[in-house]
């Protein structure tokens, strides 16, 4: 490292990540630039070794997480800003540099949201629930291919993934249909992909079961209606403990299941749900709210009035993610009260 690079007295340094180059910005306390440098990879660490404890802050974003944890342990203090946050503070042009500084810039700010540093045993969870998710996605894509290339050859197969595997043997073992023995062959190397693929999906869905048996935190969500292997690991992965939270409501504000407003001249409009934050997640406590929502037994659940007055009064679909949004702020409660589990009857009631 050139001396030149070497660290001055700084409060906060804004980094901009590359995947080679990194850029940094050092700030005073009184919030001016004091340093301003380019690092590779291998010599950034080596600066912030040498430098004081101080603030870093990085947007969240591909390697930031590594980065994170590297730079706590050499005993910074590390602050993640999503980066539709850091774009009002660049200015006019720009430029790595500048927004190195716009990122120190707001990692100062009082009222500023930031996301929280994920553990390895975090990144592992959610990496495996991502290549899961990948492969149902791709699973569903083949299937479509499929019975469009027999669609190409008038043959109907029937609609869902279940009937699909049971007509498509069938269709290739009659040789009276009009299948080409080119597309035959095609159709049959297709489906042999298809059954690989879904054992991989199987296998992966048995390890992230066998993570929520081992997990209490996770066996404990498990007791909220709706929320099974997949929604307790998929949140412990995406929330942690769940204590950047101040209340049950951020939480289900985070996962996007609360009303955008947009109030003016003090008359407050309220819009569909945001949608914001973990898309996956969110997806997970609707459905599991929906299942809930059909097969509920409310005579035997503290839900089943409040389901019922929910239903008499809305659609369906807004009761469905009115429930999700409710059992994320029971799950908001699990995460962050130790011992806290669901009871379906209320105590005092029961």
């Amino acid at each position: 490292m050139s001396p030149r690079n070497a660290p001055r007295p700084a409060a906060v340094y804004g980094i901009d990540i590359g995947k080679n180059v990194f850029h940094v910005v050092g700030l005073n306390s009184g919030g001016e630039p004091v340093q301003r440098a380019r690092f590779r990879r291998d010599t950034l660490l080596q600066f912030f070794e040498r430098a004081a404890p101080a603030i870093v802050g990085m947007e969240s974003c591909a390697g930031s997480q590594w980065m994170a944890r590297r730079l706590q342990a050499l005993g910074h203090k590390v602050r993640l800003i999503p980066a539709q946050f850091v774009k009002p503070y660049v200015k006019s042009n720009k430029s790595d540099i500048i927004d190195a500084e716009a990122i120190a810039e707001a990692a100062t700010r009082p009222t500023m949201r930031f996301a929280t540093i994920k553990s390895e045993e975090q990144a592992d969870l959610q990496a495996l629930h991502r290549v899961r998710d990948q492969m149902i996605g791709t699973r569903t894509r083949l299937i479509n291919q499929m019975r469009a290339f027999c669609l190409e050859y008038g043959l109907a197969l029937r609609q869902g993934a279940g009937l699909f595997k049971l007509d498509l043997p069938r269709v290739l073992d009659d040789a009276s249909n009009d299948l080409s023995p080119a597309m035959r062959r095609l159709l049959t190397d297709l489906f042999a992909d298809l059954r690989r693929l879904e054992q991989r999906i199987d296998g992966m869905t048995k390890e992230i079961a066998a993570i929520a048996d081992r997990e209490d935190v996770a066996r404990r969500l498990m007791t909220i209606p709706g929320i099974g292997a997949l929604g307790a690991t998929a949140l412990l992965a995406a929330v942690g403990n769940g204590r950047q939270f101040r209340k049950a409501r951020d939480l289900a504000a985070w996962l996007g299941l609360v009303p955008r407003e947009h109030s003016t001249g003090g008359k407050q409009k309220l819009l569909g749900i945001s949608k914001r934050g973990n898309r996956y997640v969110r997806k997970l406590l609707v459905h599991g709210a929906r299942s809930c929502f059909r097969h509920l037994d409310r005579t035997r659940d503290r839900l089943g009035n409040w389901l019922d007055g929910l239903q008499s009064r809305m659609h369906p679909n807004k009761a469905v993610v009115a429930l999700a949004a409710k059992m994320a702020r029971i799950v908001w409660v699990v995460l962050t009260k130790p011992g806290a589990l669901y009871e379906r009857r209320d105590p005092a009631f029961a």
